[in-house]
């Protein structure tokens, strides 16, 4: 069975509820490496999202709500992270434009085009000890995973499970991106706050699917 706009939906306000949850420890994981307005930021989005929902028609597809997550994140959400989630949200919509369905290919798609717009954004790569860290390894489980013939939702799950790892792989790293990178060596043992956000919309995802992360 496939995701359809509803699915997005509930991804978009999972999204809301997962960054709510865990806006301090994101604002913590921002302070130590960076701005300290990850959480902030995030949970400011998010939340201007939520209304946004209610106004969309019953025949709304997954495009027309990554769209409007999109646009919404990047108009209300300062510094880096709205630039980056909204660019990665907007060229997910154009990966699965007009389809109403989504199935486990269109999935990897959107995952992957979603990976690819912040790697543009941001010019990072996987090592840099960014979010890219998370999605890459997403992104490399979910298509594994369709290969494999495994269902939609359980290509998000796959994708949620490897974000969570690609996160916690980041501690060891030192940051060769953002405001990170100034630190050098201190910003080892520290876990990138837009891979552990990554990783919590990606689990998100696969609950609005109906998996949770494994």
């Amino acid at each position: 069975m496939g995701l359809d706009g509803a699915w997005a939906i509930a991804w978009m306000r999972g999204s809301a509820a997962v960054v709510a949850e865990h806006r301090v420890e994101l604002i913590t994981l921002d302070r130590d490496i960076g701005d300290g307005d990850h959480g902030e930021n995030l949970d400011r989005g998010f939340s201007a999202i939520l209304p946004k929902l209610d106004e969309q028609p019953a025949d709304a597809t997954p495009a027309d709500i990554l769209k409007l997550a999109a646009t919404t994140l990047i108009s209300t959400v300062g510094g880096a992270s709205g630039p980056l989630y909204g660019t990665a949200l907007l060229k997910a919509s154009i990966a699965v434009a007009g389809q109403e369905d989504l199935d486990a290919d269109a999935v990897v798609a959107l995952l992957t085009a979603a990976r690819d717009g912040i790697v543009l954004r941001g010019k990072a790569e996987v090592g840099d000890k960014t979010m890219i860290d998370a999605w890459t390894p997403a992104v490399d489980a979910a298509s594994s995973a369709a290969a494999g013939g495994e269902s939609p939702a359980r290509v998000l799950a796959a994708a949620a499970d490897a974000a969570w790892g690609g996160a916690a792989a980041t501690e060891p790293l030192v940051a060769r991106k953002g405001r990170a990178s100034y630190l050098g060596e201190r910003a080892v043992g520290h876990r990138d706050p837009g891979a552990q956000s990554t990783s919590y919309l990606l689990q998100a995802a696969a609950a609005a699917a109906g998996e949770g992360a494994a």
